[in-house]
């Protein structure tokens, strides 16, 4: 028994699609045995793998509830092979207020795992994910971007495996997804045991799991959007859970291992001299902080500790200091 006091408006072992809602308590002043409803859809046809496709669980992060929503409408049972377990809008007060954190309980998701059953909801969210969804699964992938704050190329994130037989599996994973970066862990099974996200929940559970970041800023990229749902159809093929489809000719894609985040010093507005992709020089003047409040101030200057490229950039241009601007990195060694 996992104690969830979650339920489930869909049955995992019945062929065919469903779609209702995770029910997650919530009794409030208008609403005494409310729930909150979580969308799920699962997709199954006979033997195969279990993949759980995780969006929303940061709710400023639009791409994969888009992407996931578009792969629960069209993909009918008798095209795929296995089960496919797809939840667009994982914490979903957070998706509905488009904020990083919920708003009913200021939950950060994908800091809460392994979480608690008898919690906030965003903890009990965590914890039917960890105990009741990755326990079904044998693959499992996050899609996250930079949410409002920051922007990210299309990257995939993934550790390099316990094992031999895991790591060819990751390979698998990236290689079908074939986005243009991956940021590889240099730890060798990616987030620890201990860590507290949806990853750390995969690994706790023994599923092959990969993350990824698909833009951010607040808004929709098309190329993302477009690179994505090409490359989780891609992943369905070669997981053998799509086995009609046809997948085109790969586009390549460059492994990184970061070298470390560029922060601010001061309060003010940020002005980029990088974008992402872009090299880096260290102690290279990366960007300016403006001060028009007192207009003669000159801007301060931010230089990089780290030769690279940019991954990932701020995309807001308000900024305080300890804010990060930049991540940095390299091509994997």
């Amino acid at each position: 028994m996992t104690g969830s006091l979650i339920t489930a408006e869909v049955d995992f072992d019945t062929d065919g699609k469903q779609t209702g809602y995770l029910r997650v308590p919530h009794s409030v002043h208008r609403s005494a045995y409310g729930w909150l409803p979580v969308p799920i859809t699962v997709i199954r046809n006979g033997a195969g793998p279990t993949l759980i496709l995780l969006a929303g669980n940061h709710g400023d992060e639009y791409e994969g509830q888009i992407v996931l929503s578009e792969l629960a409408r069209n993909l009918m049972p008798q095209q795929i092979r296995g089960r496919l377990i797809i939840l667009p809008m994982l914490n979903l007060p957070a998706a509905q207020a488009g904020r990083r954190t919920s708003p009913i309980d200021d939950g950060n998701l994908n800091r809460l795992f392994p979480g608690d059953a008898n919690g906030t909801p965003s903890e009990m969210i965590a914890h039917f994910v960890e105990e009741v969804l990755m326990p079904l699964a044998d693959y499992s992938v996050d899609l996250h971007s930079g949410g409002n704050s920051l922007f990210y190329p299309a990257t995939l994130l993934r550790g390099q495996g316990r094992s031999p037989d895991e790591t060819a599996a990751l390979m698998l994973m990236q290689e079908a997804l074939d986005l243009p970066y991956a940021w590889v862990f240099t730890s060798g099974g990616g987030p620890a045991s201990t860590a507290r996200t949806a990853m750390g929940a995969a690994n706790r559970k023994g599923v092959v799991n990969v993350m990824t970041e698909l833009g951010g800023g607040g808004v929709v990229t098309p190329d993302i959007l477009k690179r994505t749902l090409r490359g989780l159809t891609r992943l369905l093929h070669s997981l053998k859970m799509l086995p009609d489809y046809v997948p085109d000719a790969a586009l390549g894609t460059r492994e990184l291992n970061t070298r470390g985040s560029v922060y601010a010093y001061a309060d003010g507005l940020f002005e980029p001299l990088k974008e992402s992709g872009d090299a880096v020089a260290k102690d290279e003047i990366v960007g300016l902080i403006h001060h028009p409040e007192t207009p003669l101030q000159a801007p301060d200057e931010i230089t990089s500790l780290y030769a690279g490229i940019v991954l990932c950039m701020r995309a807001m241009a308000p900024v305080r200091r300890g804010d990060a601007v930049y991540q940095i990195a390299a091509d994997a060694t």
